[in-house]
C-alpha cells in the first residue's frame, strides 16, 4: 500500500562533529541571516578541484547533467566511498545517502554479497561475448518469482530497455505511434523525449536538439490520469497506435503516485483498442516489491521494462514478457535487438546476487515500515509546526513537495518551492545528509540504513527545515 504523509518540517538535533560546524556555532544559527554563514564551513575544495579538471574532459564537466548540481549550490561532491547508509566525498566528508545512485543499490553500498559475487565473478574474466550460467541463473531467479514474466531480455541500461520494448511493440502490431504521458520519464530515447503541444492529444514536441520532428511526431503526448483524453486519442489514432507506455509510480518529477484504477484503466483501453501497455518499471521494478507495480496493483503489462535494482549497483537493463510477446525478437522473431556487454557475467553477478536477498522474507515489508516511520518522524513535527510540507511515500521511495497538498502531476510544483530546496539541499549536506541535487529527484531508503541511520537524519532535516522557516 501507499501512503500520502502530508507533512512540515521538524526539530532535529546538531551531533557534535558530524555536522562539520565549529564549535560555538550552533549559537550563531538562531536567525536566517546568520546560517549562511555557518553553513559554509563543509569543506569542498577537493570536488571542486577535481570538477574543473572534469570540464577539461566532459560536456559540463559531467557524464550524466543532474550530476552537476545546476540545480542546488556548490560544486557537485566527488564521492570516493560508499559503505552502508554512507558514503565519503574526497574531502572526507561522510553523509547519510538518500540518492542510493538513483536508486539500484536498495541493500545500501558495498554490500558484502554482492562484492564477493562480483569479485568471484571477476576473477575468472569480465566479459566474454558468449552466453554464460550466471545469465541463466538470474532469468531463472526472475521469471520464478515474477508472475508477469515469461521470459527476458538483458541489456544495458534503462534507456536501452525501453528503446528495445518500443522497438518490440511496433514490430507486434506493425504501428509506428506511441502514447505516452506528461511526468513519465523514459530515459534518453529519441521518441520520448518529448514534452506535449497544444490541444488535448497532442503530438510531442522534442524537448531537446538533435530529434528529428518526424520522430517526436510519432509520440502522442497526454495528461496523466486524463481518461477522457486517452479514449478520445485512442478512438482517433488506434489504428497508427503501437503501445501506451507509462511509469506506474511515477518518480522522475516528483513522486506522483496515482490512483491505481488509472492503471487499470489503461489495461482495459489497450486491451479493448488493440495496443499494448508497456510499464517502464526502470524505477519501481523490485523496489515497491519483487513484482514491482505490476505485481503491487495485480496489473499485467504486454512488456515490462527494468534498470537500477536489477543490475544491484552494475549498467543492467531488461525487457520483459509473455512467451507470445517474447517470441517475436531475433533470433525467435523478426524484432532484432543485439549489444556486446549485454548480459555481462559480472552485472549478472552482482544483479543476482542483490535479487536473491530481495526474496528473504519480510524484506520488503520490513523496508516498508522503516521508512514509514523515517517520513512520520518529519511529518509529525511538520503538523505540529505548520509548515507547508508534504512527504508523499510509496514502499521505499519518499519525496518532499512544499505544500500541503497531494501533487498528483508536476504542473501542481510551484516552481518557487526548487529555490526552497536549493537552500534544504544546502543546509543537508553541511549537517551530513546526501539528497539527490533536484528537487523533482526521489529519495531512497535501503536495507542498509539502521534505526540510528534513520533517527539522525530525521533529525537532521527537521533541525534543516526549522532553521529555513
Amino acid at each position: 500500500m501507499y501512503f500520502c504523509l502530508y507533512t512540515e518540517s521538524v526539530v532535529g538535533v546538531l551531533r557534535g562533529s558530524f555536522f562539520r560546524i565549529r564549535p560555538g556555532s550552533l549559537a550563531e544559527c538562531q536567525n536566517t541571516n546568520q546560517h549562511m554563514e555557518v553553513s559554509n564551513q563543509i569543506n569542498r575544495q577537493t570536488s571542486a578541484d577535481l570538477f574543473e579538471e572534469a570540464k577539461h574532459y566532459f560536456p559540463g564537466g559531467v557524464n550524466s547533467p543532474v550530476r552537476a548540481f545546476k540545480s542546488v549550490s556548490g560544486p557537485p561532491l566527488f564521492i570516493k566511498e560508499g559503505q552502508g547508509a554512507r558514503i565519503t566525498d574526497e574531502d572526507e566528508n561522510e553523509f547519510i545517502d538518500f540518492c542510493c545512485s538513483w536508486g539500484p543499490l536498495i541493500l545500501g553500498h558495498n554490500n558484502d554479497q554482492v562484492r564477493e559475487e562480483v569479485i568471484q565473478t571477476v576473477a575468472k574474466g569480465t566479459s566474454f561475448g558468449t552466453p554464460t550460467r550466471l545469465g541463466n541463473q538470474l532469468g531463472k531467479l526472475i521469471t520464478g518469482n515474477h508472475r508477469y514474466i515469461d521470459k527476458i531480455r538483458f541489456v544495458s541500461s534503462g534507456t536501452e530497455a525501453v528503446m528495445s520494448a518500443l522497438r518490440l511493440a511496433r514490430g507486434i502490431t506493425g504501428k509506428s505511434k506511441v502514447i505516452k504521458f506528461e511526468d513519465c520519464y523514459h530515459g534518453h530515447v529519441d521518441s520520448l523525449l518529448v514534452k506535449a503541444g497544444s490541444g488535448l492529444a497532442t503530438f510531442g514536441v522534442s524537448t531537446s536538439a538533435g530529434i528529428p520532428p518526424s520522430f517526436a511526431k510519432e509520440t502522442i503526448v497526454l495528461p496523466l490520469n486524463d481518461r477522457k483524453a486517452l479514449d478520445e486519442t485512442l478512438q482517433e489514432h488506434a489504428d497508427d497506435i503501437a503501445c501506451i507506455i507509462v511509469e506506474p509510480i511515477p518518480a522522475n518529477n516528483g513522486l506522483l503516485v496515482q490512483d491505481p484504477s488509472f492503471l487499470e484503466c489503461l489495461r482495459l483501453k489497450a486491451y479493448k483498442y488493440g495496443v499494448l501497455l508497456i510499464f517502464d518499471e526502470v524505477i519501481s521494478g523490485f523496489r515497491v516489491g519483487f513484482e514491482g507495480a505490476a505485481g503491487y496493483y495485480d496489473i499485467q503489462p504486454d512488456i515490462l521494462t527494468f534498470g537500477k535494482i536489477i543490475g544491484g549497483g552494475m549498467p543492467v537493463g531488461a525487457y520483459a514478457g509473455s512467451h507470445e510477446v517474447m517470441s517475436h525478437i531475433a533470433p525467435d522473431g523478426p524484432v532484432y535487438q543485439a549489444g556486446t556487454l549485454s548480459a555481462n557475467p559480472v552485472a549478472m553477478a552482482a544483479g543476482y546476487a542483490t535479487l536473491k536477498q530481495l526474496l528473504e522474507p519480510g524484506f520488503y515489508e520490513n523496508l516498508e515500515k522503516k521508512t514509514a516511520d523515517f517520513v512520520r518522524k518529519i511529518q509529525d513535527h511538520c503538523d505540529q509546526k505548520g509548515y507547508d510540507i508534504h512527504l508523499q511515500q510509496m514502499a521505499s521511495i519518499f519525496w518532499m513537495a512544499f505544500t500541503r497538498e497531494r501533487i498528483l502531476r508536476s504542473d501542481q510544483i510551484e516552481a518557487a518551492s526548487m529555490e526552497t530546496f536549493k537552500k534544504v539541499h544546502h543546509e543537508l549536506l553541511q549537517r551530513g545528509v546526501y539528497l539527490g541535487p533536484s528537487g523533482y529527484e526521489v529519495g531512497f531508503v535501503s536495507a542498509a540504513h539502521t534505526q540510528s541511520d534513520l533517527e539522525e537524519a530525521a533529525s537532521i532535516v527537521t533541525e534543516v527545515l526549522d532553521l529555513i522557516h
